[in-house]
């Protein structure tokens, strides 16, 4: 039986032992800043991105994955006998979704399926953690797929950052943009619903923020196991840390991962974001 190649993007940012592990195909997207273009995750560094970015007086601009990139790693996955599950960032965050799909209709009958996950960061690797263990296990595509929506309905993330501005810029601002000029201190929790950053409230301080996040994940896995737990930053890894241990303790989660936010995804997000995703049941 043919093996499942499993793509996936550089926004998720899921630590190197995990790709390594378990044969993921990961696609950068680029930055292009101050006149050079960067792959995200490859030419750039997510702590070396973080301690630039907080001096610079520039923000990078972000692009999508190119039809061309999946088109070139399609036709070797394909030459290898494989069969091909795609899970790109959300189509309504980055056009990369667009891409796999133009370059699929290149491979009219291949064995190759792009879903649109609504999903970034490490909430967006959960869904492909499930899905390559699937194929590790020798799961066919159509297993692989199944597997993969299954744990959509299993996933979420909240985060907060430290201030909107980048947000604003990059036109990600979504059910947030009404705080823009309101007290300084005032901190927003957001999160991915539907796919698009949303506003879910806003409170006086970073730690009543992830106080607030704790809250809403524990809502949401209450009662519900196995519990997989993600802590992701930009450039604040000692906050991060505290944060994961804390949570795997307090909700008895079988994984925690420790990762950070992708220089892509935090050029529109801004140093000092804190982000908690998990998947349970």
């Amino acid at each position: 039986m043919p093996a499942t190649a499993i793509v996936t993007d550089s926004s998720a940012y899921l630590p190197k032992e995990y790709v390594d592990q378990y044969g993921i195909h990961v696609l950068p997207l680029t930055l292009t800043w101050e006149g050079k273009e960067y792959r995200d995750g490859v030419d750039i560094q997510a702590d070396e991105f973080y301690a630039r970015l907080r001096t610079s007086a520039s923000i990078p601009l972000t692009s999508q994955v190119t039809m061309g990139a999946y088109q070139s790693l399609f036709g070797r996955l394909l030459a290898e006998g494989n069969q091909v599950l795609v899970l790109p960032i959300s189509s309504g965050i980055s056009g990369t979704y667009q891409s796999a799909l133009q370059a699929r209709a290149l491979f009219p009958g291949a064995p190759i399926t792009v879903i649109d996950t609504r999903l970034v960061s490490m909430a967006l690797s959960f869904q492909v953690l499930a899905a390559a263990r699937a194929a590790q296990e020798g799961a066919d595509l159509s297993e692989c797929l199944a597997v993969a929506q299954a744990a959509y309905s299993k996933i979420g993330v909240y985060f907060t950052v430290d201030t909107l501005n980048y947000l604003h810029k990059g036109g990600r601002i979504g059910g947030a943009k009404h705080l823009i000029g309101t007290a300084i201190n005032l901190k927003p929790v957001l999160e991915i619903r539907d796919g698009k950053i949303e506003l879910v409230t806003s409170v006086i301080s970073q730690r009543k923020a992830i106080e607030k996040m704790v809250s809403l994940v524990g809502g949401h896995i209450a009662g519900r196991s196995p519990v997989r737990l993600s802590v992701f930053h930009a450039g604040v890894k000692d906050q991060a840390v505290a944060l994961l241990e804390r949570l795997v303790q307090q909700f008895n989660a079988v994984e925690g991962i420790l990762s950070e936010v992708s220089p892509v995804i935090g050029a529109h997000t801004g140093p000092g974001t804190i982000s908690v995703a998990y998947m349970a049941g």
